[in-house]
């Protein structure tokens, strides 16, 4: 009995780990649409949610054969397309057939490809909550309105100023207080506008290419830019701290400018966002220019450590820009709430004649994203194939369609960055190249781009 009792027990034990183990796998599929690589780490998850999600990232239509059913556990790196779809799909045969003018039609069967009819649901894409501060507000208030007098009469700090815009930031003692505050503030004949101060997450990071052999980031001349020269444009790249980019491009770089503190030297050998952002723009220049235009970029960080900055950090960030000389902004950056603080901010820029070009977001949706959708900013999403990637927004705010991946190199590592990011920071590129290399109106220049880049239907 005492026997029975104890091999019952380690078999529960041994179930138990078994338990554990599987609650802690977290499946992973990577699809990479510019390299035509796939990473996956999968595991018990069944045919019909596994088609999906490839549907989802490949933008292919998927049809299977009724009935049938399978469960796939594979863990691997780096496989072309055909070897993956092999793995994933175990013992089903299929047949990807390629399209010219429209997505690529995958057929998942046992018998005849005939027979795979049903047809799969890309995921429906998951659209972010804008968060926000909890226990803090920004405002803009009138001429003559007096912010530490409104501060201490609602209990608050003032821990942000720009006198010279009128904005402010206030921290409260607890979200409830913040919330009750921000009813006060909006019927305040002194205050302009007020908002929470939107969370901004950083947009996802460059991804180091699987198997690919070391090289080095291919030679990019540029002119050297004239002090002065009101056709030797300067992009005010509002984004992560910005790498070395080698002795070729560090010294057409301005001096950075961090509106969130002192940053150390970055010595990763991981590019950052803005890294990828600053060599995507300078590939487009090169491009559009034939290496003749004398351009160059101002970063300005608005991220700091943490991995999110906020709509007070960025509207600080375009002011820093501005006030550093920069001649278009770049934000590949963005999120589902219109902040008038920000759009305040963002509307100085564009009355003052800078063309502002931000990311449409990476939600396959027709939402807008702000700031992209904010009047005035020109709003970009990302192509694959010429068509809308499918994973970029599209609808009525967006105004060029670019490629939608990048190649950085760092330390003789090639890494991709896939979205609308570096499809705006190659409008970005574009715009600047152009105006460096024939002084043209920046009218002019987003018009012929508007046809070039045409959004596609």
């Amino acid at each position: 009995m005492r026997r029975a009792k104890i091999l019952l027990l380690l078999a529960l034990t041994v179930c138990f780990a078994a338990f554990l183990r599987a609650a802690t796998l977290t499946n992973s599929l990577v699809w990479d649409n510019a390299t035509g690589h796939v990473d996956a780490d999968v595991h018990g998850e069944t045919l019909w949610p596994l088609l999906e999600d490839i549907a989802h990232q490949t933008g292919w239509h998927i049809f299977v054969e009724p009935g049938i059913t399978q469960t796939t556990d594979v863990k691997f790196a780096g496989l072309p397309a055909s070897e993956a779809l092999r793995k994933l799909l175990g013992d089903l045969s299929f047949a990807l057939v390629p399209k010219t003018n429209e997505p690529s039609q995958l057929y998942v069967f046992t018998t005849r490809m005939e027979n795979a009819t049903r047809p799969v649901r890309a995921e429906k894409p998951v659209v972010k909550r804008q968060r926000h501060v909890v226990n803090e507000l920004i405002v803009k208030l009138k001429p003559g309105a007096d912010i530490d007098a409104l501060a201490k009469s609602l209990g608050a700090k003032v821990t942000g100023r720009d006198d010279k815009l009128g904005i402010y930031r206030l921290e409260f003692p607890d979200a409830a207080v913040t919330d009750a505050a921000l009813a006060k503030l909006q019927n305040n004949s002194d205050v302009a506008a007020v908002d929470y101060n939107y969370i901004f997450d950083q947009p996802p990071a460059p991804r180091a290419i699987a198997n690919a052999p070391a090289s080095s980031t291919p030679p990019l001349t540029l002119e050297t830019p004239k002090p002065n020269d009101p056709c030797s444009p300067v992009v005010g790249l509002i984004d992560t701290q910005v790498q070395s980019l080698g002795s070729q491009l560090d010294p057409i770089m301005l001096p950075p400018v961090s509106v969130v503190g002192n940053l150390p030297a970055n010595t990763s050998l991981v590019p950052t966002h803005g890294t990828a952002m600053a060599n995507s723009i300078w590939q487009a220049i090169a491009q559009a220019s034939n290496g003749k235009s004398p351009v160059r970029i101002l970063s300005v960080v608005v991220y700091d450590s943490s991995e999110t900055t906020t709509s007070w950090n960025v509207a600080l960030g375009i002011k820093a820009a501005v006030d550093n000389g920069a001649t278009i902004i770049n934000l590949s950056l963005g999120g589902p709430s219109d902040s008038a603080i920000l759009d305040s901010v963002i509307q100085q820029a564009i009355a003052a004649g800078i063309p502002v070009y931000a990311a449409a977001g990476n939600q396959p949706v027709s939402t807008p994203t702000y700031p992209a959708a904010d009047p005035g900013v020109i709003a970009v999403t990302a192509t694959q194939g010429g068509q809308i990637a499918p994973y970029a927004n599209f609808g009525s705010f967006v105004s060029l369609a670019l490629p939608g991946a990048s190649v950085v190199y760092l330390g003789g590592q090639p890494y991709i960055v896939q979205g609308t990011s570096p499809a705006t920071a190659y409008a970005t590129g574009v715009a600047a190249g152009t105006r460096g290399l024939d002084c043209l109106p920046w009218t002019q220049i987003q018009s012929a781009m508007q046809q070039k880049f045409a959004v596609p239907k």
